[in-house]
């Protein structure tokens, strides 16, 4: 009996190139899997070496105070951005941020108010509690429709942004009281809605490839710049909120108040949040 040995098979060059390609794509879709889901996402295109197009942290001076100047008209009582989020909503028939209360009224001499306030739209227990908070302005309405001869001028107003399944809304409340001084409220919530919970901005800024010491030494550089001219007004008789330019809350990881919008991050020290000033800094990436 004739036995036959089969021949040992030989691959040749261009089998072995495409092997080891295919393995290499198995181990990098295998890493970014495994980023994605224990680093609650990453710019691919920045992982495996393209250049990120985000404008984050790449604004000139003159962009920067453009955008402060315009800060202003930012509001506009809507979601600017919230597309492609169907899932979430808790209401499939309105945005993902949607205006609840919204009405003018006015009394001669007592008040004159003009109130657009937001509700988020998720079914969630978290965003409950951000629409209870939220609901603090409706009551603050009530109050003051039930106020006489007080001269009362208030305004809410709101805008809110989706950008990399990051949800961010900032909402502006502006009081004047009789002779009081004016008072400035901003409050802003930024929820993660790929892990569902709030997002700090530490996180954001990792998230978006934005160094945090060189970000925190901007903070610290624009506040001292605002505090100098402070400084000079008061030597001229102005009457002008400081600022602890040693305070512990232009720290990053103390700072809540942020707005992030596809293009822009402002981050903002609204002091009328904890008492009657209408005075605020805005640090905008």
């Amino acid at each position: 009996m004739n036995v036959v040995i089969p021949e040992k098979k030989v691959f040749n060059k261009r089998q072995i190139a495409i092997y080891a390609i295919i393995i290499v794509v198995c181990i990098v879709s295998v890493i970014i899997g495994f980023c994605v889901q224990f680093y609650a996402r990453i710019d691919i295109g920045r992982l495996i070496g393209f250049e990120s197009k985000s404008e984050l942290g790449k604004k000139t001076e003159e962009q920067i105070e453009l955008l402060k100047s315009e800060f202003d008209q930012i509001f506009t009582n809507r979601i600017e951005n919230g597309e492609g989020q169907d899932n979430k909503k808790k209401d499939d028939s309105k945005p993902l941020v949607y205006t609840n209360i919204e009405g003018n009224s006015s009394k001669l001499n007592s008040y004159d108010i003009k109130v657009h306030i937001p509700y988020i739209n998720i079914d969630n227990e978290m965003i409950e509690g951000y629409n209870k908070e939220i609901e603090d302005f409706i009551g603050k309405t009530s109050d003051i429709l039930e106020s006489q001869n007080k001269n009362i001028i208030y305004t809410v107003e709101y805008v809110a942004n989706v950008h990399n399944d990051i949800l961010s809304l900032m909402i502006r409340s502006n009081l004047k009281e009789g002779t009081s001084a004016q008072r400035v409220i901003i409050q802003t919530y930024n929820y993660d809605l790929r892990n569902n919970k709030e997002i700090s901005l530490e996180e954001v800024l990792r998230i978006e490839d934005i160094n945090s010491s060189e970000l925190q030494g901007k903070i610290k550089n624009e506040i001292s710049v605002e505090q100098k001219k402070v400084e000079d007004l008061k030597n001229l008789g102005y009457n002008i909120y400081s600022r602890d330019v040693t305070s512990s809350s232009y720290k990053i990881e103390n700072s809540k108040e942020f707005y992030l919008t596809n293009d822009t991050l402002y981050i903002i020290y609204a002091y009328g949040n904890d008492t009657f000033t209408s005075e605020m800094d805005l640090i905008i990436i």
